[in-house]
């Protein structure tokens, strides 16, 4: 094992505050990201519009989220990711103000693209400051408490958002963020370090234009074809993104300034971690999409009880997070995430043979989903902010980021394709197939872990500069 101390070393409470700052606002970012889903039929009754006006409200705001990331890296490195982070949390609040006071959908709709630009730069510039400010030997710790609170997010955004809707108007949903935000900025001025700026870092505009348009189109090709199927549209936009981001990389690896530093990729350490990370989100995304078909349609489960028993996988999530940071830091990151990855693949089998799923095999299985996504995913993140230095950190978050999400992307047609091409979408055995993909994602998982576990023991080297 990549064994690096038998006691971690302690973190101090600066860094703990200036976790918990940027903390809330990735939280922010992310709970906005599921809660306005359940305000769609109260927007749009309010406004008298069309639902495929108003949905424009999320997926407006997920598309902006990926257009700006690929600016994360250059805005932070040019103006530090310290001020990054406060102004885009600045803008995130100012929009979530416009949103509560939209008087049409349009204004909604154009609120809800500046909180989702502001968004996707303030959680990968959040991250390259804390990857800056705490040790390699407490990255695991801190990442695991902000990987617990940003999977808050998305799990309680659904309660909470139902709960404003019950008592009060769907502009609360939005009102909620501003002292939340305001808070945090306070907060920050004594907490966050504003970070080095780099005058004589110049922009590859090209590249960005490139890759803010290739990004959000491939997630929403891929989005589109995990909801729907393999339409024409769906096809077409992932195709042309595909191309775009492929053009990207080809143009950066001889680019003399590029937008995003590619090189992190020759770390053998870094690579390998990245590569967890994209393999977690695909199955995690994958699963997300199969796994409330599977107990609906094969278990037979009504939707109210399907909801509960994800549920339970969120919570094997929940507990597992901070455990995962301790050991990370205390073991390395390889057995960590090879743990996770063996977990991830055992629990995938009992999917496979659903006659035998009884309630206890059902959450067993679950909560060792769960937790195995917790322990593959964030030890990995962690490892590769480890091995970046200082003034490499927002390349790494933003690579990271960008594969993770790319990952999720795959993982969700993967699935939706092999439904597809089974031919037989209500019927068990497509099913299993499916989960047989998930599986087959487990175990190119559990390898790239040992590629990690092997790096570990190494010194970090870089295979191309």
């Amino acid at each position: 094992m990549d064994r690096q101390a038998h006691v971690n070393p302690p973190i101090s409470g600066r860094t703990w505050g200036i976790a918990a700052v940027t903390g809330a606002g990735a939280f922010m970012a992310m709970l906005d990201s599921t809660v306005a889903n359940l305000a769609l039929e109260s927007i749009r009754a309010d406004f008298a519009t069309t639902l495929p006006v108003v949905q424009w409200v999320s997926t407006g705001y997920l598309g902006a989220l990926a257009v700006s990331l690929p600016a994360a890296a250059w805005l932070g490195g040019r103006f530090g990711y310290g001020r990054i982070w406060a102004v885009s949390l600045a803008l995130f609040v100012m929009a979530s103000a416009f949103c509560a006071v939209a008087a049409s959908p349009g204004m909604l709709i154009a609120a809800r693209l500046l909180q989702g630009l502001a968004g996707g730069l303030m959680v990968p510039a959040g991250q390259a400051v804390i990857g800056a400010v705490a040790g390699s030997r407490q990255l695991g710790r801190i990442m695991g408490f902000l990987g617990l609170v940003i999977a808050l997010g998305p799990a309680i955004g659904p309660a909470a958002g139902g709960f404003l809707l019950d008592v009060a108007s769907w502009r609360w949903l939005f009102w909620i963020n501003v002292p939340f935000g305001i808070a945090a900025l306070l907060m920050a001025i004594r907490l966050v370090p504003e970070g080095r700026e780099d005058p004589e870092r110049i922009l590859d505009i090209a590249g960005l234009l490139m890759l803010s348009l290739g990004l959000p189109l491939l997630l929403y090709g891929a989005t589109e074809i995990g909801a729907a199927g393999l339409g024409s549209m769906a096809i077409v936009a992932g195709t042309l993104g595909a191309f775009l981001v492929g053009s990207f990389v080809l143009r950066t690896m001889n680019a003399r300034h590029p937008l995003i530093h590619l090189h992190l990729l020759g770390m053998r350490r870094f690579a390998a971690a990245t590569v967890i990370t994209g393999f977690t989100g695909a199955n995690m995304y994958g699963g997300l999409l199969l796994l409330p078909l599977y107990l609906q349609i094969v278990v037979g489960l009504e939707p109210g009880a399907t909801g509960i028993w994800l549920l339970v996988m969120g919570l094997g999530s929940a507990v597992a997070l901070p455990v995962a940071g301790s050991l990370a830091d205390r073991l390395g990151a390889g057995p960590v995430s090879l743990t996770g990855a063996g977990l991830l693949l055992v629990s995938t089998i009992p999917f496979l043979f659903p006659t035998a799923l009884s309630d206890g095999v059902l959450a067993a299985a679950l909560l060792a989903r769960g937790a195995g996504l917790a322990l593959a995913q964030m030890p990995a993140v962690a490892a590769a902010y480890s091995v970046a230095h200082t003034d490499e950190m927002g390349d790494a978050t933003t690579l990271v980021n960008i594969v993770q999400r790319v990952g999720g992307a795959i993982g969700a047609v993967a699935v939706v394709i092999v439904l597809q091409q089974v031919n037989i979408l209500s019927t068990t055995e497509s099913y299993i197939c499916a989960f047989a993909a998930l599986g087959l994602l487990s175990l190119m998982t559990l390898a790239t872990a040992m590629v990690l576990q092997r790096q570990s023991h190494q010194p970090q080297e870089r295979l191309a500069d």
